[in-house]
């Protein structure tokens, strides 16, 4: 029972160190990863947002832009 018990720790173990490693080799998958999901809950707060609130002609939109260029 003790060497499964340690078999068990040793794979822990070593799955720790391969996840440290993929992290810190590929920083900029990650990186990139992390972007994307915080791009995604942005995106999903501004449609949740715009859901909640008044709608406006299409016109009215089309003014402020023009406005702002």
């Amino acid at each position: 029972m003790d060497t499964v018990l340690e078999n068990e720790d040793k794979i822990k173990e070593l799955f720790k160190t391969a996840i440290i490693e993929t992290l810190e080799e590929r920083k900029d998958l990650f990186s990139d990863l992390f972007r994307e999901i915080t791009e995604d809950i942005a995106l999903a707060k501004a449609i949740e947002e715009g859901e909640n609130s008044a709608e406006v002609s299409r016109s009215d939109v089309f003014e402020v832009l023009e406005q702002k260029s």
